[in-house]
């Protein structure tokens, strides 16, 4: 069994994490490859996390939804850039839809309760934030005359002219995008109201034209940032990635609000944070000097 989890890590590692950081050593990557292990270092060091479970039986998740509630989240048990995710979820044939999906990704699979907020994702190093970035899903803005379908045309423009591609995506007119307009009761042809954010898909991630704003780290009050290092020293880690979710923003407290951190990513992807579509760039140079000094002697290895 272990051979057969060595063989899947590094197919995924080639396959899927091309671009992805590389500074811990093997015991704290293996410490953060499932929600399962990040869910159960939350627990125990008290920081805020959905309640959730991890299941193999489908029947598990419909009898977790009954005492909980929607909305809820399902996702892979070990994925990345939210592949096989899927929210908010609001009934009972949406959960059992969206459960055979995820475990095409992943044979266990995570159901947890959904909060609507602001999503981001915080890089933390050895005493200090790396870089702190808002995510957001593909999104259009009404002018109240043209049309989602102009309006694509014209948000891809302009990712053209700052240069955000290949990293950050056009948005796709695809069927994808259709279907999801769909259940709003929109076409490509509908023409937003002025200021009308009008999302083109739920997923919070590059690959189907998801963008990134830069948070100045000089907004995020100290007990925020502390939470932040003391994830980071949970995981004895150099470096994590932690996606967590705000209700009400990161520069409030996150004891004045709801907010749950959902993982850990011990190989981050940080090309995007040099590719935001709102926010300035930052110099991140200083911070891979100090990265780049560390001795780690199984960094290639799974």
């Amino acid at each position: 069994m272990k051979d057969i989890k060595k063989i899947i890590y590094s197919w995924i590692s080639q396959r899927y994490m091309n671009g992805c950081s590389s500074y811990n050593n093997l015991e704290v990557r293996k410490s953060c490859r499932s929600k399962e292990q990040a869910r159960a270092v939350f627990n125990q060091g008290n920081v805020p996390h959905a309640k959730g479970l991890i299941f193999l039986n489908p029947l598990s998740a419909h009898r977790f939804a009954k005492q909980h509630g929607f909305p809820l989240v399902i996702k892979p048990n070990v994925s990345g850039y939210s592949r096989g995710s899927y929210f908010p979820i609001n009934n009972f044939f949406e959960l059992w839809k969206a459960i055979l999906l995820a475990k095409i990704w992943w044979p266990t699979t995570v159901v947890e309760q959904y909060l609507k907020g602001a999503n981001y994702r915080v890089v933390a190093i050895k005493g200090e934030l790396m870089s702190v970035i808002e995510r957001y899903p593909p999104t259009v803005t009404g002018d109240g005359t043209q049309s989602i379908s102009e309006l694509i045309d014209e948000e891809n423009q302009i990712r053209k002219k700052m240069h955000l591609h290949p990293c950050i995506y056009p948005i796709q007119k695809n069927e994808q995008t259709i279907n999801f307009l769909k259940k709003r009761n929109y076409t490509l042809d509908t023409i937003p109201a002025k200021d009308e954010d009008v999302i083109l898909f739920y997923r919070i991630s590059l690959a189907p034209g998801g963008t990134v704003r830069t948070i100045d780290k000089k907004t995020i009050p100290e007990i925020n940032k502390q939470l932040f290092l003391d994830v980071l020293g949970m995981f004895d880690a150099n470096i994590l990635g932690i996606d967590v979710i705000f209700e009400k923003g990161i520069e409030h407290s996150y004891e004045d609000q709801k907010c749950i951190f959902l993982e850990v990513n011990s190989r981050p992807y940080l090309k995007m944070h040099d590719y935001p579509r709102y926010g300035e760039k930052e110099d991140l140079s200083p911070y891979f000097d100090k990265l780049n000094q560390l001795d780690i002697s199984n960094a290639d290895t799974f």
